[in-house]
């Protein structure tokens, strides 16, 4: 993983978003501290369904009692 000051991110900054896009990961530094990692979003597999839990999750009737003092 590549290490690039702010100062260089900033300056190269659409040259290292086209690298991410292809799977590289970049460290962002000021002063040779390490301030944030760079790093693209994985695409989603389409849309989210929901239910994958169904029937393997009981609630119980009294979930939404206050709670003891």
């Amino acid at each position: 993983m590549e290490t690039v000051s702010t100062h260089e991110a900033q300056t190269r900054f659409w040259e290292l978003l086209e690298r991410v896009e292809k799977g590289e990961e970049f460290i962002i530094a000021e002063a040779g501290k390490p301030l944030a990692r760079l790093v693209g979003l994985r695409p989603t597999d389409g849309d989210r369904t929901g239910g994958q839990w169904k029937g393997m999750v009981h609630i119980g009737d009294n979930f939404d009692d206050a709670l003891p003092e």
